[in-house]
């Protein structure tokens, strides 16, 4: 794919210079994120990939590892179709958090995509899940959700879409696993009111609506305390088992 081809006049090669500073900007900018992540690694090359998503750095950790504060998630490892589609809704609009939605703004198709394929060849460490002590209601209504499901109101199994060890499905579909709390229920109860959307069919928002307040509490709780996986890499796409049509998948 070429730059003209996304209808854009941003040259890629103008991009690829410009997003090392916006890096930089935001790193003076936001110096209690860079604390999280002191060591800044020394690059062969300004124009390397490496050296130009020093800005999803800042945010998201080295390697893509994401935030021990649970504000901003876990990306390496995340199928590349998933990411770039995120990125796409960040740049368009149609995703809202300001400091992305800045970010990425002006940057073209193929740029994006280098971006998302970067961070989907990542296979950093997790971290460790949290030492909280949940109430253990709670913890059996999240688990009965995450594994099995509530035939009743028709919400499937998170790990029949998300993959068996939560590390999700390619081509379009996210990991869950080594995400915190705060970031899984605040992105459920988002789908859940229609601020997040994806392509049609939307299988997210139909299972989402079916949720109440505590079935999100439940099973954000529930998948934040497990193991994860030493593999982080996405199972293959297993139409079979996806119990709805999903936009993401097609």
């Amino acid at each position: 794919m070429t730059t003209l081809e996304t209808g854009r006049t941003s040259d890629l090669g103008y991009s690829r210079r410009l997003l090392p500073l916006i890096a930089l900007i935001l790193a003076f900018g936001t110096r209690a994120a860079v604390a999280q992540n002191e060591i800044v690694p020394a690059f062969k090359s300004i124009d390397s990939i490496e050296a130009r998503v020093q800005g999803c750095v800042t945010c998201h950790g080295q390697n893509g590892a994401g935030a021990n504060n649970g504000a901003f998630p876990r990306i390496a490892g995340k199928p590349a179709t998933y990411l770039y589609n995120q990125l796409v809704a960040f740049r368009d609009g149609t995703r809202k958090y300001p400091p992305m939605n800045y970010l990425v703004a002006y940057l073209p198709d193929a740029y994006l995509r280098e971006i998302a394929e970067h961070y989907a060849r990542q296979r950093s460490a997790f971290a460790a899940s949290e030492a909280v002590h949940y109430d253990s209601t709670l913890l059996a209504r999240g688990a009965l959700l995450a594994t099995a499901g509530d035939a009743d109101r028709q919400i499937p199994a998170c790990v029949a879409c998300h993959g068996r060890n939560l590390t999700g499905m390619e081509p379009g579909i996210p990991g869950l696993a080594g995400l915190r709390p705060t970031y899984l229920a605040a992105q459920l109860t988002r789908w859940r009111v229609g601020d997040r959307h994806a392509v049609e069919p939307d299988c997210m928002k139909r299972i989402a609506s079916r949720l109440s307040e505590s079935d999100v509490a439940a099973v954000s709780a529930w998948l934040s305390v497990q193991q994860s996986s030493k593999d982080a890499s996405p199972e293959s796409f297993d139409r079979v088992r996806m119990p709805l049509a999903c936009g993401s998948q097609q």
